[in-house]
């Protein structure tokens, strides 16, 4: 009779011993999501109001932009030239795009909204308001069309934004110095999580349904 011996099984590693492992493997594996996938951002000031109000936390889609550039209405994180910056410490901004390169973009119309390629935009759905009223689309009229590879961006809170407008008054009309490069993109916000009682997606408003692409373009 022949008896079937069963290997000796091996001694299991102490848990101990593997934490330090999966510790690190953790670790390198948030570095890796951080870096190039997905992070999140605290807002620190009022400019994106009532979409995004301060100490909100949103998460950013690092990735996407690596595929297809920046569209209009989207919500994006920037590293922001010196000259926007009242801190030169303060790098990450996020503000709303409102123009593609190429883009004619002109405030205002007749009934005192941004025309995007001849298109007006109905922004009172995302514009700041308060028991005094809806934010104007701009305090300043300008007329401009967005350089090569470049972003016309602006803050819901048009009143307490250093953004696209801000910058065209206060360079007299730079197209390029009121506009960002999209190499500064950083992602695109497409969640507000925190606090949880106001988690929702950050989707693109319907306004920028329809807008004709820029002459040329």
């Amino acid at each position: 009779m022949v008896i079937d011996e069963q290997p000796a099984a091996k001694p299991r590693t102490p848990f101990w011993r593997e934490l330090p492992i999966l510790l690190g493997v953790a670790i390198v594996v948030a570095i890796v999501v951080r870096a190039f996938v997905l992070q999140t951002f605290f807002i620190p000031s009022e400019s994106m109001e009532n979409t995004l109000n301060i100490n909100d936390r949103v998460l950013v889609n690092k990735l996407v932009y690596n595929f297809r550039d920046p569209h209009r209405g989207e919500i994006i994180v920037f590293k922001a030239p010196m000259q926007w910056r009242s801190d030169p410490n303060e790098e990450d901004f996020i503000k709303r795009v409102i123009g593609e390169p190429g883009d004619h973009i002109v405030c205002c119309d007749a009934q005192n909204r941004i025309t995007v390629n001849g298109k007006a935009l109905d922004e009172t759905p995302y514009l700041y308001s308060d028991a005094q009223g809806t934010d104007e689309p701009s305090d300043t009229k300008f007329d401009v069309v967005v350089p090569p590879g470049r972003l016309w961006v602006m803050g819901d809170h048009r009143s307490h934004s250093g953004d696209s407008h801000e910058l065209w008054k206060r360079t007299n009309g730079d197209a390029t110095a009121s506009t960002i490069p999209i190499e500064s993109v950083v992602g695109r916000a497409f969640v507000l999580f925190w606090p949880f009682t106001s988690a929702t997606w950050l989707t693109v408003p319907s306004t920028f349904d329809g807008i004709p692409a820029p002459a040329g373009g």
